[in-house]
């Protein structure tokens, strides 16, 4: 279970302190590992600078303890390159890197994309799909021929929604490519068919009965799994009740973890109605746990 990290402000610059304890809160309880200024990391409206003093400060909290991620991607593959070098200087352990978006290159474009950053650097690469935000996918027979040319990039985070997906990576590359998912609902659906675990947004919150799920599905307990992914369903719906990481960022802001929920423009406060409809899960959920 690796959380896809919030990137907490407070009066419009990346607030460290938040920060440090909030990776400190994360590995106390047992997270796998981070994923550093991606999507839930507000990393669109981080300039290059912000990301870096991000990514810096998380991996001097970890010290190694777990495994660090940064988020590199871009449209453009010179500022991906540029992002990636300069991630590196942090001594993170990997690199996460999104198909180009808006753009809507070919599946010949996402391949030289790809090969332009896995020539760049000899650390992992996640490759990171999410049709839904990019307008494009990274083929499967692209990665394919990813895998095949370049061992480090050897995992993906899989946030097309269809459990086919991870039928045909698997009859691709069987256990050569480690897939995360990157969808909280579907990540027990995905294990089952093969996947390694996630890059789980609903971890920031919640992170020690999720760690367990994991390790439970990779043991084949799949009743234990079950049970606890059952129980978080509500929860994986309504952080999505808005655009990723509003609602994540007021349910930590409500549990006392970070000191504020502000998000960056375009991204607005979480709406009345919607926090509402938050709480009350999160209120079941406190009341189911006592």
């Amino acid at each position: 279970m690796i959380t896809a990290m919030i990137t907490p402000f407070a009066n419009g610059k990346p607030a460290l302190e938040d920060l440090a304890r909030f990776t400190e809160f994360q590995i106390s309880n047992g997270i796998n590992g981070l994923a550093v200024v991606g999507t839930t990391g507000e990393s669109s409206t981080l300039s290059f600078d912000e990301q870096i003093e991000v990514i810096r400060c998380v991996v001097e909290t970890a010290r190694g303890r777990v495994p660090v991620i940064a988020g590199a991607g871009s449209n453009s593959t010179s500022e991906a390159l540029h992002l990636t070098a300069l991630a590196g200087e942090t001594n993170v352990d990997g690199f996460l890197h999104v198909a180009p978006y808006y753009n809507r290159p070919t599946q010949e474009g996402i391949y030289r994309h790809f090969c332009e950053i896995a020539e760049s650097t000899d650390k992992p690469i996640v490759l990171y799909s999410i049709p839904s935000r990019c307008g494009v996918e990274i083929g499967v027979e692209t990665v394919v021929r990813l895998r095949k040319r370049y061992p480090h990039v050897n995992h993906i985070k899989e946030a097309g929604g269809a459990c086919g997906r991870v039928d045909r990576l698997r009859d691709s590359l069987g256990d050569d490519l480690v897939i995360l998912s990157g969808d909280d609902a579907l990540t027990l659906p995905f294990m089952s068919l093969g996947a390694r675990g996630a890059i789980s947004v609903a971890s920031n919150l919640v992170v020690a009965d999720l760690a367990v799920m994991a390790k439970a599905a990779l043991d084949n307990d799949y009743a234990t799994a079950r049970a606890i992914h059952q129980r978080y369903t509500p929860l994986f719906m309504n952080l999505f009740i808005e655009s990723n990481p509003v609602p994540v960022k007021a349910a930590l802001m409500r549990a006392g973890v970070i000191s504020s929920e502000e998000v960056r423009l375009p991204l607005t406060p979480l709406e009345d109605r919607h926090r509402e409809v938050l709480w009350k899960t999160l209120e079941a959920l406190e009341k189911d746990g006592k």
